[in-house]
């Protein structure tokens, strides 16, 4: 699979979709206005193993609602995603059998590295 999972509205993702040059056979989904399902979010946690990994806890809504004063299980951590996008890390990188969350500067090197070394 080569997809990333994205919020179009974000400067820094279109910027790290810019700086990973792609190739065109990729699939872009706007999680935003195209919701993450169950059943991509079940592929994202087999590739990743935890739920956490894929959770992001910079976005507003997880101050907002005090969750970073609660114990979030797995399964929280699963229907917050599902719920609100914006809980999702992003960006999101599945290439192949490899997965790269969110936007540190190592892991998106390490993704163009993946993509452009194969």
């Amino acid at each position: 699979m080569k997809k990333i999972y994205y919020l179009k509205s974000c400067s820094t993702c279109t910027r790290i979709i810019k700086a990973l040059e792609l190739p065109t056979d990729f699939e872009f989904q706007d999680i935003k206005t195209d919701a993450i399902t169950p059943a991509q979010l079940e592929e994202l946690y087999n590739l990743s193993g935890r739920y956490e990994a894929l959770f992001s806890k910079r976005a507003q809504r997880y101050k907002a609602l005090g969750l970073k004063d609660q114990n979030l299980t797995e399964q929280d951590f699963k229907n917050y995603i599902l719920d609100h996008y914006t809980f999702l890390s992003r960006p999101v990188v599945v290439y192949n059998d490899q997965i790269f969350i969110g936007n540190s500067a190592k892991t998106i090197e390490a993704a163009k590295k993946a993509i452009h070394e194969s």
